[in-house]
């Protein structure tokens, strides 16, 4: 009996147990759970500090090198080519008077000594007429001389028959004889007057016998081809004795060193380079080309304008000579940096900072960020030039759609952000590849390629070209 009443005592304990746990179990799912307090999110920004500072703008585009001498040489004459200069090959470098090109001169030559035969001909006959007018003029003075011998003897003898010596008939035979002298007169004059015209004709042989020989010179001149400047030659196009017809290109001679870049502008581009007077600007412009990770760079200064748009385009084409251009060459595709005239009172913001609409995050008191709206004036690059009243604040460095007007941040400033070296160390069997590389590359010009050989055996290396060469390496 004892031990049923303690197994039913045991048994109601764990009965009144469970209803203990499952009651307890019942009102803790039925209580809401208690939620943690609240905590505000912070954000880490970078902000770069907005000073207004005079900047001058530089405005990129993309151009095209060209010479501004060409001459394409072509042949005045036909025939043979019986000789060529060493250096006349594509890119082979002339100077200036020297003989590139010689055609056989044999027919040539031959037509000189025709047309100079043919002037001493003229000149003889123009000598033989000069004789001949002089032995007419002294004629037509006898035949004068005589005719006045005649004309006194006639009016003696009318004398002497108005006093009744002499008869009629002589003084008709007298002044036949008269009228015959100054028949003969006039026929002297006639006679003066074709040997001038003999003169005349034989003057007029002597120049057009020297307009002969003046272009059969002239012929005989052109089977020589000489080079008006000093330049560089390209597309030749002949070989010793090949046959040339008048007129033929034969090469094209290119001045290497009187170089210009065109480059083309947009409306609105081009119209913030023009003076109150609606002239170009002469402003100072800059190109580059990149050559296996090095930037080949000249200087120059704009001169002018096309004079029309042509058919299908827009803009302008604007063109800038170059003062020094080592290492360029005719149709050299650059990147020509152009200086607008500076703006005032402008702050330089990276172009991350400020959205579609303008907005920029500033930051406030208590390290929260404001709203507020700024002007741009230009976009450079990665940066922009903008103008609004935030000068001396500081700028979110880049919008995010978590940042906005109110939010808390913990702000980074521009000189605690760590920078990327622009010059690094090279161990040497990087230095060695680099320098392999280059001094293998046959397309980069020689001062080119000692620059860059000069710059990889220094200690330090600009980071940026030894990224360019590793990627031309496939590195």
């Amino acid at each position: 009996m004892i031990g049923l009443f303690l197994a039913a005592m045991t048994l109601g304990l764990l009965v009144w147990a469970g209803q203990m746990i499952g009651s307890a179990l019942q009102t803790r799912m039925a209580d809401d759970p208690a939620a943690p307090p609240a905590r505000e999110r912070v954000f880490t920004v970078n902000v770069v500090p907005a000073q207004a500072s005079t900047q001058t703008p530089v405005l990129e585009s993309f151009g095209e090198i060209a010479s501004r001498r060409r001459l394409e040489l072509r042949a005045a004459e036909g025939g043979r080519v019986v000789a060529l200069a060493e250096d006349f090959e594509d890119g082979g470098a002339v100077l200036a008077a020297a003989v590139l090109v010689r055609l056989d001169p044999a027919d040539a030559e031959a037509a000189v000594q025709r047309a100079r035969s043919d002037l001493a001909d003229a000149q003889a006959e123009e000598r033989d007429a000069a004789r001949g007018l002089g032995l007419a003029r002294d004629e037509l003075a006898a035949a004068q001389e005589q005719a006045d011998l005649r004309v006194r003897a006639a009016e003696r003898q009318a004398d002497l028959a108005g006093r009744g010596v002499g008869t009629a008939a002589l003084t008709e035979t007298a002044e036949l004889a008269a009228s015959s002298a100054r028949q003969a007169v006039l026929g002297r004059r006639q006679a003066v007057a074709q040997a001038e015209t003999r003169v005349d004709q034989a003057i007029s042989g002597i120049a057009r016998a020297g307009i002969a020989l003046a272009e059969a010179e002239r012929r005989l001149a052109d089977t020589v081809l000489t080079a008006p400047f000093d330049g560089t030659l390209s597309a030749t196009t002949v070989v010793e004795g090949g046959l040339v017809t008048a007129n033929e290109r034969l090469a094209e001679l290119i001045d290497p060193d009187d170089l210009e870049v065109s480059f083309r502008l947009s409306n609105a581009q081009y119209a913030r380079l023009l003076d109150r007077s609606g002239q170009i600007l002469k402003s100072n412009v800059r190109i580059t080309l990149d050559v296996a990770g090095i930037d080949l760079e000249a200087r120059g200064r704009v001169t002018r304008t096309s004079a029309a748009t042509a058919e299908g385009q827009t803009g302008r084409v604007v063109f800038a000579t170059l003062d020094t251009a080592a290492g360029f060459r005719p149709g050299d595709f650059v990147t020509v940096r152009v200086q607008e005239p500076s703006l005032d009172g402008v702050i330089r913001l990276p172009a991350s900072a400020v959205d579609a609409a303008g907005g920029v995050l500033l930051l406030g008191e208590g390290d929260r960020l404001e709203a507020a709206v700024v002007e741009v004036v230009r976009r450079q690059g990665d940066d922009v030039l903008v103008r609004g009243e935030i000068a001396g604040r500081e700028v979110v460095q880049a919008r995010s759609p978590l940042l906005g007007a109110g939010i808390a941040v913990t702000p980074l400033r521009t000189d605690t952000q760590a920078q990327a070296p622009d010059m690094i160390e090279l161990s040497e069997e990087r230095r060695a590849q680099l320098v392999a590389f280059v001094e293998a590359n046959e397309r980069m010009p020689d001062d080119a390629k000692a620059r860059m050989l000069a710059r990889l055996a220094e200690r330090e290396v600009p980071a940026q070209m030894v990224a360019r060469l590793e990627r031309r390496m496939g590195g």
